[in-house]
């Protein structure tokens, strides 16, 4: 599995960063006590993030405690109480934003995903997420995904070849494009983007691996299922929405990409609550 957490500590030491600048004047005017405060939901969701939740208040003061009363993956609802924190009246008070701001991020990525997944669980497609991410946090959106019932898709430019529209175009031909990935890293997998049934057939003919069917209509997407007949995978991308993805998975298509899963960010409300 992906190391999710790769990018953990310097996702959060940044977002400190930001937000404190020089110094964080508000808490300057309080004393320094030892207090008890809740992370508390404010709606349904799919809870993700825990992890970059504890590591921001860590970053000021690794003595502060928490008790979680849920965990990433649970499904939670309005005015439930997700953790206890216990530490300084400074570190919570400063860290709280920072912290609130990754958790409501994650659980809304996780939250959008299993959507998506509920509504094809009776075909066997799949969802896939994209690089439509947010700067800095590829990895902690990817590991939302995965929350959220989704899977991952490469995960960069590095680790899988998807030759899309504009590669094609520079190389000539997607037989060409093929044939150059092969040479470069005969090792690494070769997905091909197609937008028409003739492009299909060379793709196949190149050996490409998986097809993205950019934008096909049902028909056509049942077309080029009915051509391959399970030669290579298919991904449905493009134009996907709720109220469409349940024909276009019942085409047969094996996977569908959503962008809007981690680029159209719905934060799910929740708040921290000095007791």
């Amino acid at each position: 599995m992906e190391n999710f957490f790769k990018d953990l500590a310097t996702n959060v030491k940044h977002a400190l960063a930001e937000d404190i600048g020089s110094g964080d004047i508000n808490v300057k005017l309080l004393p320094n006590n030892i207090i008890t405060a809740q992370l508390i939901s404010r709606e349904s969701a799919i809870l993700c993030g825990t992890a970059w939740f504890e590591e921001t208040f860590n970053q000021l003061d690794n003595e502060v405690k928490f008790n979680w009363l849920a965990k990433d993956k649970d499904n939670i609802k309005p005015n439930q109480c997700l953790c206890t924190i216990v530490g300084t009246s400074h570190t919570l008070l400063t860290a709280e934003r920072s912290a609130i701001n990754f958790i409501q991020l994650l659980s809304s990525t996780a939250t959008e995903t299993q959507q998506y997944v509920k509504a094809i669980s009776d075909t066997k497609a799949k969802i896939l997420d994209t690089r439509k991410t947010i700067p800095g946090l590829r990895r902690a959106q990817k590991y939302a995904v995965h929350c959220g019932g989704g899977t991952n898709h490469r995960m960069g430019l590095y680790d899988a070849f998807l030759l899309k529209e504009n590669h094609i175009a520079a190389a000539g031909s997607i037989t060409q494009a093929i044939v150059a990935a092969r040479n470069y890293a005969p090792n690494l997998p070769i997905e091909v983007e197609v937008e028409t049934l003739e492009q299909v057939t060379e793709a196949l003919n190149a050996k490409a691996e998986r097809l993205l069917l950019d934008n096909f209509t049902l028909s056509k997407l049942n077309m080029a299922v009915n051509m391959v007949q399970g030669q290579v995978e298919l991904e449905a991308s493009g134009g996907i929405n709720l109220e469409n993805i349940h024909a276009i998975a019942k085409t047969g298509v094996d996977f569908i990409s959503i962008g809007a899963i981690t680029k159209n960010v719905q934060a799910i409300d929740f708040s921290i609550r000095v007791i």
